[in-house]
């Protein structure tokens, strides 16, 4: 009796012991199953194959069809424009060809800093034997626009690309064969190559040669040269692919997951940090962020919390200015009332020395309620700001609240030696298990509430001592700069900036885009009083303004 009493005593103790075992092995499973996958994927993506997923590129259609097939192995239902797919163009604009080259006396100059073509300049092939002090028929000619620029010094409505046109068209109608501009003066002449310029090509071929190159290769006016000349300008088109998929739990709220999965190719567009003209794999950056969003996605498809629907995103376009985000935002692929938004960059290299950052922590005072306690384990720090350089930005500035999961910077960041041997797949999965379980936890808080915080802003390095504090549009087409907003104190919303602001001129200098800004920016320093010239709309505005 006594023995029969003591085994029902014991029954209950070993079935929960067995059952904690059980709960124990499943979850080892899981984590086993999740880190596996998550090397598969990034092993995948990472492959020189890809040739470095540049968007656009053969290699970024391979790393989409990869995705697409995960998707469809997860049974989760596409919700692109075609399919899984939205397909979207990224405009470079003119384009300067390596064939482009002058000569002069059998040596060659270099492109982009002893010469360049104007953008309305004709595509052409052109010898001769000009001296540069003549003007002959048949021959290329030289100008000096020196006395242009003293004559208009003073003067507000002075256009020099209006003035170039006009020199050109004239000395075409006098059969000269290319126009050879230069400055010999130290006045600023804003001179420079703007590849969103819609103008008609002018007959003759145009090109600027810089102080550098006027004195290397032009320094006897009087003397005949041998010149060799030939021009070839191209409008470039990309096509680039986002990837969209749905989890319909048909819920009034939709939550937004998000990774870029472009990466830089063999650094065509001059952001790798290294001069090595090889494939970038970019592991870290961000196929460690695309593998955690497909292992995301499969555990959300398995057991997802049921107050929300989820709408799974791989951006292209982001390293070329978060471009595949924003046009997803213009052009929606499908309607839904976005709850918040959750972007994965560069989550491969944690370790309890490199802290998880938790960036857009601001923009919502639920995070202060749920990361605190869900991320208690994990090693980590706090960044308000709902801006930054990655897609999350697209999605705040639309006020809807983020977070950015990010493991900080390394010394392969941009660079051929991002490769997936370096990754921390343990980590990344730490941070996809702290994703879902933010998901799950603030699912029964219906649609969470939108703070508005501080702006990174852009401007701030070495090669700068002052800034405006503006965010920039990268996808602008247009000449000048457009900006998405001003960051909140700084200079800019003091004088007013606004989103959809186009800047153009800084004091002497106009810019064409981000880059002739940037240029034109670190001519300033602390203390410097000048005039900022901008367009909103269709007025043109001017500002005074002391850095």
């Amino acid at each position: 009796m006594k023995k029969w009493m003591i085994a029902l005593l014991i029954l209950p103790i070993t079935v929960e012991a067995q059952s904690k075992r059980k709960l124990r092995i499943a979850a080892e499973k899981e984590q086993a199953l999740t880190q596996n996958n998550l090397q598969k994927h990034v092993q995948y993506l990472a492959d020189d194959k890809l040739e470095g997923r540049r968007t656009g590129t053969v290699g970024e259609k391979l790393a989409m069809e990869y995705l697409v097939k995960q998707y469809q192995i997860l049974g989760i239902e596409p919700k692109g424009a075609e399919g899984y797919v939205q397909e979207f163009e990224i405009n470079e604009g003119l384009q300067i060809e390596p064939s482009t080259f002058l000569k002069v006396n059998g040596k060659q100059l270099t492109l982009n800093e002893d010469f360049f073509p104007v953008a309305f300049s004709a595509n052409a092939s052109i010898k001769g034997s000009p001296a540069i002090a003549l003007s002959e028929t048949n021959q290329p000619w030289f100008k000096d626009l020196k006395e242009i620029l003293e004559e208009n010094k003073n003067n507000p409505h002075f256009d020099v690309e209006e003035t170039i046109k006009k020199i050109t068209k004239e000395a075409a109608a006098k059969k000269a064969t290319a126009i050879l501009l230069f400055n010999s003066s130290a006045l600023v002449d804003n001179v420079q190559f703007n590849k969103n310029d819609k103008s008609t090509q002018l007959p003759i071929p145009v090109i600027f040669v810089s102080k550098k190159g006027m004195q290397q290769y032009f320094a006897d006016a009087a003397a005949t040269i041998q010149l060799e000349l030939f021009v070839s300008l191209n409008n470039k088109v990309r096509k680039a692919r986002n990837v969209v998929a749905f989890i319909n739990n048909n819920a009034p709220n939709t939550v937004i997951l998000g990774a870029h999965y472009d990466h830089l190719g063999f650094g065509e567009d001059k952001n790798a940090l290294d001069a090595v003209n090889e494939v970038h794999n970019g592991a870290d950056d961000n196929a460690s962020g695309t593998a955690a969003l497909l292992e995301l996605a499969r555990k959300l498809k398995k057991q997802s919390p049921q107050s929300n629907n989820y709408l799974l995103m791989h951006f292209s376009g982001e390293e070329l200015g978060l471009m595949g985000s924003k046009y997803w935002l213009e052009n929606p692929t499908t309607t839904i009332s976005s709850n918040y938004m959750i972007n994965m960059d560069m989550v491969g290299r944690y370790d309890t020395a490199r802290k998880l950052t938790i960036g857009g922590y601001g923009t919502s005072p639920e995070w202060g309620n749920a990361i605190p306690t869900l991320a208690k384990n994990l090693s980590y720090k706090i960044d308000s700001a709902g801006t930054g350089p990655s897609d999350h930005a697209s999605f705040y500035r639309k006020d809807i609240p983020v977070l950015f999961f990010f493991t900080g910077s390394h010394p392969d960041y941009h660079k051929a030696t991002d490769d997936w041997d370096k990754i921390n797949y343990k980590g990344i999965n730490d941070i996809v298990n702290l994703v879902y379980n933010i998901v799950a936890s603030t699912d029964n808080k219906g649609k969470i509430a939108f703070t508005k915080t501080r702006e990174q802003q852009m401007g701030r390095s070495t090669r700068f001592t002052v800034s405006l504090g503006v965010i920039p549009d990268y996808g602008y087409t247009g000449t000048g700069m457009r900006i998405d907003g001003a960051s909140a104190g700084k200079l800019a919303e003091k004088i007013g900036l606004k989103a959809g602001d186009i800047l153009l001129q800084l004091g002497d200098y106009k810019f064409v885009d981000v880059n002739s800004y940037m240029q034109s920016l670190s001519k300033f320093k602390k203390g410097d009083k000048t005039k900022l010239i901008y367009k909103r709309g269709s007025e043109e505005i001017s500002v005074e303004l002391e850095f």
